[in-house]
């Protein structure tokens, strides 16, 4: 399983979104350009220092990012997409990508997935934040699969 981010706009989601690849131990592919600075504060900031805990792959675009061997298939999140993610069968080896929070990703990535999956809302709502979206499903995704990591025991009284 990966999480795959696609030119994303927002340096506190794209930080929020390396803490929680970090966290559940769910590597990380960043597709850019972004719409910040990659080093931003701010994005140090919403990572906090679970960054240094992640594994990170950057790709200058994506033609790059698709000229390089990937196993699994490319599952997109998207306000277009036909499958809500609870009906989805996850496989391990899956990688969740989600798009730009103001554009999503144009129709050549959208036609590029092996699957779009939407999470259904209700109406008038019509999407949720990027970061959001990417814990909803990843969540569901690595427990379909059997690799949600197991809980820290608690420190004793």
């Amino acid at each position: 399983m990966r999480l795959v981010l696609y030119e994303p706009d927002i340096p506190q989601n794209a930080g929020t979104l390396m803490r929680l690849a970090a966290g559940l131990g769910v590597p990380l592919d960043l597709i850019e350009p972004c719409g910040f600075v990659l080093d931003d504060r701010k994005l140090r900031r919403a990572g906090m220092d679970y960054i240094d805990q992640l594994s990170l792959v950057r790709h200058s675009s994506w033609a790059a990012y698709r000229a390089l061997p990937q196993a699994g298939r490319l599952v997109l999140l998207t306000t277009r997409g036909a499958v809500p993610y609870t009906e989805f069968a996850f496989a391990p080896d899956d990688r969740i990508m989600v798009g730009r929070e103001s554009a999503g990703v144009p129709d050549d990535v959208h036609e590029a997935a092996d699957a779009r999956l939407v999470i259904p809302l209700k109406p008038p709502a019509r999407s949720l934040n990027v970061a959001l979206s990417a814990a909803m499903v990843l969540g569901e995704a690595l427990r379909q699969t059997a690799a949600l990591p197991s809980p820290s025991p608690l420190p004793s009284p």
